[in-house]
């Protein structure tokens, strides 16, 4: 049982206390119960203490088949709990201090001093005059090439094109939904639907004269909200970041076309 996505999954998680491994960090007891799941993120209880948190559902893994004395749910990653929120716990890492400088004993000899550099020569006349003849002569030669170089691309110039890129997706947010997309952005050339295996829908908003489509997700049509925008070539050009970390944009870019 390894889909955190399956209902199978919750059913099973609901159905009785169970552990995290490895544990958050941050929380001294280390049994919980499941309060509510949305599309993204789980809500955990702590059995002893006050405490209840959200959990993105990327960092749940498999249910150990062991559930004796207790079922135990793995974390793809460690967590750390800190200001009402789990985060990615991060180990630092303590610099050893460099070490002592070597004793020397009383048998071994004194270090020699190093003796002087001889003075730099004065160079010749002759080969100050060389340097500067080469001077001169590379100086002729980028000198060349710049003129050649205006010369070809000068008849060029009045072909270059500057145009604006539009960027009006900055202005939505995750909790748009598409009456909020269309009173931003205006209604849309374009819409399409997919529905891939499980409740997850997607929505398709497409803007040619604008050059971009953005996209909704949610657990059914009518609360599908904004999750990103993607060019004509597919590529993401804008992400929300998720209330338990992370953000869309891996979403966004495992997506196909539709």
């Amino acid at each position: 049982m390894s889909d955190p996505s399956s209902p199978e999954w919750l059913e099973h998680l609901a159905s009785r206390p169970f552990a995290f491994y490895p544990a958050i960090v941050g929380v001294e007891h280390n049994e919980w119960r499941l309060r509510r799941a949305t599309w993204s993120e789980i809500l955990v209880a702590n059995t002893r203490q006050n405490l209840e948190v959200w959990i993105p559902r990327r960092y749940f893994g498999e249910i150990a088949r062991v559930e004796d004395p207790v079922m135990i749910v793995g974390l793809t990653r460690e967590l750390e709990y800190k200001a009402g929120a789990v985060w990615p716990h991060e180990r630092r890492v303590v610099s050893m201090p460099a070490p002592a400088a070597r004793l020397r004993y009383p048998s071994e000899p004194e270090p020699q001093p190093t003796p002087p550099a001889a003075p730099p020569r004065t160079p010749s006349t002759e080969s100050r005059i060389s340097r500067m003849i080469a001077l001169v002569l590379g100086t002729a030669l980028v000198a060349f090439v710049v003129i050649v170089a205006v010369f070809r691309i000068g008849p060029f110039r009045s072909r270059v094109v500057f145009t604006a890129r539009d960027q009006a997706y900055l202005e939505l947010t995750r909790l748009d939904d598409y009456h909020a997309v269309v009173k931003k952005l205006g209604p849309p050339a374009e819409e399409r639907w997919r529905s891939p295996e499980g409740e997850i829908q997607y929505q398709r908003l497409s803007y040619p004269q604008r050059g971009y489509s953005v996209i909704l997700m949610g657990p059914n049509r009518s609360e599908a909200r904004y999750i990103g925008a993607v060019d004509r070539n597919w590529q993401v050009l804008h992400y929300v970041e998720l209330p338990g970390g992370g953000n869309t944009a891996p979403l966004l870019r495992s997506l196909k076309r539709f």
